[in-house]
């Protein structure tokens, strides 16, 4: 009967943690890290329409702009990479941001516009990351 009462204890105390831990990551600032696999001779324009456009509409819709890098030395017989970094206050809000993003005016007419003479992106992969306790920046 002890036996059954401690596993029972224990188990609940363990899904309490869980939720807690649930909760936190829900709250906790994310960055995000990107990286865009452009086509051939399309990183200008890249470049451009972030310079131009992106970055600033990233922060009129709530991201913070980290950084921008560019590969110095791309593997053999591929483009340069862009790679940058954005943070949100938590995933949730990273995930709304997108949402929004993708419906807003401003980027849809520059996507259009940047796009005209065809299309510059052929990848992008995403992770979401949390500061370790000893990050810099957190």
């Amino acid at each position: 009967m002890i036996f059954r009462l401690l596993s029972l204890f224990i188990g609940f105390n363990l899904s309490l943690l869980a939720s807690v831990a649930a909760d936190v990551a829900e709250t906790e600032r994310v960055f995000e890290y990107r990286v865009y696999t452009v086509h051939p001779g399309k990183m200008p324009n890249l470049l451009a329409r972030f310079r131009d456009h992106t970055c600033g509409i990233f922060e009129r819709l709530g991201a913070e702009n980290i950084g921008y890098w560019v590969e110095t030395e791309p593997a053999e017989g591929e483009e340069p990479k862009l790679h940058y970094f954005l943070a949100h206050p938590n995933r949730d809000a990273a995930k709304a941001f997108w949402e929004t993003f993708r419906d807003d005016a401003e980027w849809q007419a520059v996507w259009a516009a940047s796009t005209a003479d065809g299309k510059i992106v052929k990848q992008v992969d995403q992770t979401f990351m949390a500061a370790a306790d000893f990050s810099a920046i957190k």
